[in-house]
Formats: C-alpha cells, sequence, structure tokens
C-alpha cells in the first residue's frame, strides 16, 4: 500500500503540474475547484475535485483567490501565474517562519515553488532556500519559473522528504506547506528534518490534521489519501512524533477548521461524495479536519 500510496500522489501532483503549458501560463484543465479551495478561509470549503474524487489543496486556472487568501495579493506581487496559480497549500509558512536575511532555508515539498521564492525575498541575496520534491514535472515547473523570475538564491532537488538530499546540520529553517500529511512514513520524515536542521535551527510548517476518530472508509480510501485527508495525523500523535524525533517547545501556533463536522454546510459536491462515501451517520460528531501551524526547534 505504501508504494502504491506515493505512485498516487506523484500521479496526481504530476498532472497538476503538467497542466501548466510550456510558457508557464495555466493550461485549460477538466477539474473543477472552488474559489478558495479547502484552503483558504471560504464558507464554502471544497475538500473533493471532480477530476480524482478527492482533493484538499489545490487552485484553478487563472483564479489567484486561494493564493491571495493563503497570501495576501501584496505577497504576490512580481510572480507570475505559473507560481500563483498553482498554489496547493494550507496555510503560508512563511508567515511564521520569522526568516532572516542570511538564513538557509528547506522546503519539504516545494512543488511549483510558491514558498520557495516568497522565503528568498526574506532571507536576501545573502541567504539561500533549497526547494525538495520527489515529482519531475513539478521540479520542471520550479525551475522553469525559477528562470522566468531570475532568482538566484533559489535551488530545486530531487528527492523525498523521508529521505533528504541535504546536509546534515546544514538548515536554519524548515517550511513545508501541507505535504507532509501526504507521506506515509511520518516519523521518517520527522528524524529527517532534525538532522538537517542546525542546532538552534527551527521547524514551521502548515499542515492538515485532524481531531477525532475519522472513519475508516474515509481513512482507507486512496483519493482521500492524495488529497491531504486520509493520511492527516490527530494533532496530538502530530506533536508526539515531532518530540520523538528530538524536537523541544513543539506547539500549535494557529489551526482552522475545514468543517468535515459541519456536512450539511458544505457545497452539492463535497457533501455528494462524502455521502458515498461514509454517510452522514458514520462520521462522528467530534471528527475535525484542520489546516494548522506548526512550530518546533531542535536544541
Amino acid at each position: 500500500m505504501t508504494d502504491q500510496l506515493k505512485q498516487k500522489v506523484k500521479e496526481r501532483y504530476g498532472s497538476i503540474a503538467s497542466q501548466f503549458t510550456a510558457a508557464g501560463e495555466p493550461a485549460p484543465a477538466n477539474q473543477q475547484v472552488s474559489s478558495a479551495g479547502c484552503c483558504g478561509p471560504s464558507n464554502s470549503v471544497q475538500l473533493y475535485d471532480v477530476a480524482d474524487g478527492v482533493s484538499c489543496c489545490g487552485g484553478s486556472e487563472a483564479d489567484l483567490s486561494l493564493a491571495q487568501a493563503l497570501y495576501g495579493q501584496d505577497s504576490l506581487t512580481d510572480l507570475p501565474a505559473s507560481v500563483t496559480g498553482i498554489s496547493l497549500g494550507c496555510g503560508n509558512p512563511t508567515a511564521i517562519a520569522g526568516l532572516k536575511p542570511g538564513e538557509t532555508v528547506l522546503d519539504l515539498g516545494s512543488g511549483g515553488g510558491i514558498d520557495c521564492f516568497l522565503a528568498a525575498k526574506q532571507v536576501g541575496p545573502a541567504g539561500h532556500v533549497i526547494g525538495v520534491d520527489m515529482t519531475d514535472s513539478m521540479l520542471a515547473l520550479a525551475n522553469k519559473n525559477k528562470t522566468q523570475l531570475g532568482v538566484a538564491n533559489v535551488e530545486f532537488r530531487k528527492g523525498e522528504i523521508e529521505d533528504l538530499p541535504v546536509d546534515s546540520d546544514s538548515i536554519d529553517v524548515i517550511i513545508s506547506n501541507c505535504v507532509i500529511n501526504l507521506s506515509t512514513d511520518k516519523d521518517a520524515v520527522f528524524r529527517e528534518a532534525f538532522r538537517v536542521l542546525k542546532p538552534g535551527g527551527r521547524f514551521t510548517v502548515s499542515d492538515v490534521v485532524t481531531e477525532g476518530e475519522l472513519p475508516e472508509p474515509l481513512r482507507s480510501n486512496i483519493a482521500a489519501w492524495t488529497g491531504c485527508i486520509s493520511g492527516a495525523l490527530d494533532i496530538n500523535d502530530y506533536l508526539a512524533k515531532l518530540q520523538r524525533a528530538g524536537f523541544a517547545e513543539v506547539r500549535v501556533e494557529s489551526k482552522v477548521s475545514y468543517g468535515l463536522e459541519n456536512i450539511s454546510e458544505l457545497d452539492q459536491s463535497t457533501r455528494d461524495i462524502v455521502l458515498n462515501e461514509v454517510g452522514t451517520s458514520d462520521i462522528p460528531l467530534d471528527a475535525r479536519v484542520f489546516s494548522a501551524n506548526v512550530v518546533a526547534y531542535k536544541r
């Protein structure tokens, strides 16, 4: 199942990257995604899309509303549509990272590069940003975006976040945006994160987490995993795993519910798919899915 899930994740996000043309503009796609996706502050958040059955995090073509909701329009100045239009996150990790000029930043699952490019502005020419992604088409798009932007202090490396192609004790700050939940071995992710951070380094990520028990049909659904739902950890488990990896001062800075507990308030297409998967009566009253900003330190 692990290899199958990893392949499905590659296929899904590779397909998203392939929606963008060689010119770096979004190509027509058959996905139906809400204006804010599940990741933006919308009253009708959409966890699912038509193409895959489930989609947590994704923006729509030529629609900057998700990126604007996550980052604010001022932060997106001068970024092309091939960066903002493929914003797949559930938060803004650079906003909680406290980045300083000259720091070295690592982005776990860098996708089209939006968080790397935003971090690069903050660390300046004396700083350095490394993005790691396992999907060839995402890396190709990120490098194309880098060339278009003329950014010199960013590089993208192919690799898996469970086995980072990064030297030990070399990173000041780790960021990540709605990616760790996709991993089938989160203990390895946290061990690797701890390994590559310098002493005193910080781990500042946005990720999907849960509270309460999600129904087993949803937990075992592969499309729900690739859509950032069923692979999400209970928030207490998430923090405990970070502590076991060696991190200190582990905390949740903030979290926002995606409304699984209020299924009647979701849009029709989302309700239809949830009902087909589990049925309303099978969703525990305390089940929650959140976007959380998590911070930890290597002491």
